[in-house]
């Protein structure tokens, strides 16, 4: 079958799929759907959607800004298409005080990391401010702004989104007695893995794969300050995560070398504390944390004016227990972002700029302490990687930064985080010109030196730009257009165009 014929296959086969779901993701957050969404206000409602997209280039792979950040619903290869169909809906009970959303949403397409596949399938329980969310569902980041950000450094919105059972306060809730000057929110997950099949296919016989990997997030927030009295407010938060049990097969691509990570009841509680792993873990899990912990410090300062909002972040990324109280240096291993919102300006709408620093990793040293060296020497993080599970990403897309390169890039056929060390700038501007026409603009400059266990002979820059227009006609036709390139050393020189489509209600609900 040729490829336009196995595009067109594609795309017949998902328009006439039956409903599946869609929420929210940073490429549908245009302003046609913000009007779209703030029409829905009644008690019971259901909403459906369709959305094709196509992306054809030059190089060796799309262009990172074709593909970076969106769920996992994209491929690095230069030419793929997909389509996507969905429902999602509200039932509210009004006795009882709780409601109920859910939704699914179903995509297939042409050099995908699948051909077909689910990727939302949940039903969230909300009652007052208490959310109980069951199944798969996209989700993006707590403080960054999800369609001109890098993304989080824990977990971006870069990668297809981990089935879990899910308990949390989504936003603030305000502690009584404060006056609203003192909020909380925050979240417990735990779920596991589905990227095993994806795994045996695309690693080479003898390297290392895992199956029925577990999953772990939580993260608490804390707000300071009242938006309605003064526009000044603060906040802070931890957001740690983990993968532990499951089965790892030619352990450290050690040919026939299987190692069995236990998943006890004592296994959720160790991921909840992390703590050293007991004689049923490798030896490398004994002396540090059981299975592959990582986590981050968030805060965010923002002053909320009239006409203009302006917005300080700052995150850092730590490994296990190295850096988590930045024992080696304060500026190092994270993510720094100004964003201005400027409301009442419709050519310009929002500015983010961007600096990210991971070269360090708390130096090139580590030591565990022995008869020999009794010191402890807790450096060379080697971020994002791990000696049993091979990195912290799914379907092989990083799953915190995507400025740390993803598996999916690896030419051998292996699972391991090959580049690492990065230092980057990045600069996000987006606007709506006029009533009908907006547009995006991202561009990426990162310099890169690969790990420290396997650097680069030499540092390898890249460069990465997109710039998209978004058309829409009226309430329910969307088109967007956009122009992506990388050149550099990293990934290449790569050059490439898109398009998708997306209609509302197509359904008439």
């Amino acid at each position: 079958m040729t490829r336009i014929r196995q595009i067109a296959v594609a795309f017949a086969f998902m328009a006439s799929a039956t409903l599946c779901a869609q929420t929210d993701t940073a490429e549908t957050n245009t302003a046609l759907h913000n009007r779209h969404s703030e029409s829905i206000t009644s008690r019971n409602t259901i909403s459906t959607r369709y959305e094709a997209g196509s992306v054809f280039g030059s190089g060796d792979y799309a262009p990172m800004w074709h593909f970076t950040n969106r769920q996992g619903a994209g491929s690095q290869k230069k030419d793929w298409a997909y389509a996507r169909v969905g429902v999602n809906g509200r039932n509210c009970f009004d006795r009882s005080g709780i409601e109920l959303k859910w939704g699914a949403d179903i995509i297939g397409g042409y050099d995908l990391t699948s051909n077909l596949f689910i990727q939302q399938a949940y039903l969230d329980f909300n009652w007052k401010r208490l959310r109980v969310s069951l199944g798969q569902k996209e989700r993006w980041s707590e403080l960054q702004n999800p369609r001109l950000s890098t993304g989080a450094l824990v977990e971006s919105g870069n990668a297809r989104p981990v089935p879990q059972i899910r308990i949390e306060l989504p936003e603030y809730w305000n502690i009584p007695g404060t006056k609203g000057w003192f909020g909380i929110k925050g979240h417990i997950a735990y779920g596991w893995f589905t990227d095993e099949e994806w795994q045996k296919d695309f690693v080479a016989a003898d390297k290392a794969r895992t199956t029925g990997v577990r999953y772990h997030s939580k993260a608490g927030f804390a707000r300071f300050g009242n938006e309605e009295r003064f526009p000044l407010t603060a906040e802070m938060g931890l957001h740690m995560v983990s993968q532990f049990g499951g089965n790892t097969y030619n352990w450290c691509n050690n040919e026939g070398e299987f190692v069995n990570s236990p998943t006890r009841p004592k296994e959720y509680w160790t991921a909840f504390f992390p703590t050293k792993g007991d004689s049923r873990h490798t030896l490398g899990d004994q002396v540090n944390i059981a299975g592959n912990m990582l986590g981050s410090w968030l805060g965010a300062i923002t002053w909320n004016d009239k006409d203009w909002k302006l917005r300080l972040t700052y995150e850092h990324v730590f490994e296990d227990h190295s850096q988590m109280f930045w024992e080696y240096g304060i500026w190092t291993e994270q993510l720094v972002g100004l964003e201005l919102e400027l409301k009442n300006f419709k050519w310009i709408k929002d500015i983010t700029l961007e600096y990210f620093n991971l070269k360090n990793q708390s130096g090139p040293i580590y030591h565990d302490k022995n008869s020999l060296i009794p010191d402890q020497i807790s450096c060379a993080d080697n971020n994002y990687w791990h000696h049993t599970y091979n990195g912290w990403f799914n379907y092989g897309m990083m799953i915190g930064t995507p400025l740390v390169t993803s598996p999916v890039y690896n030419t051998d056929n292996t699972l391991g985080i090959y580049n690492n060390r990065v230092e980057a700038f990045h600069m996000g501007i987006e606007g709506s010109p006029l009533a009908w026409l907006g547009y995006r603009l991202l561009l990426t400059k990162s310099n890169n030196w690969g790990t420290y266990a396997n650097p680069f002979t030499r540092m390898k820059g890249n460069s990465s730009g997109l710039f998209e227009l978004t058309f829409t006609p009226n309430s329910k036709w969307s088109i967007k257009t956009s122009f992506a390139f990388d050149n550099g050393e990293l990934y290449g020189n790569n050059y490439g165009g898109m398009i998708t489509v997306t209609r509302h209600d197509i359904f008439g609900f």
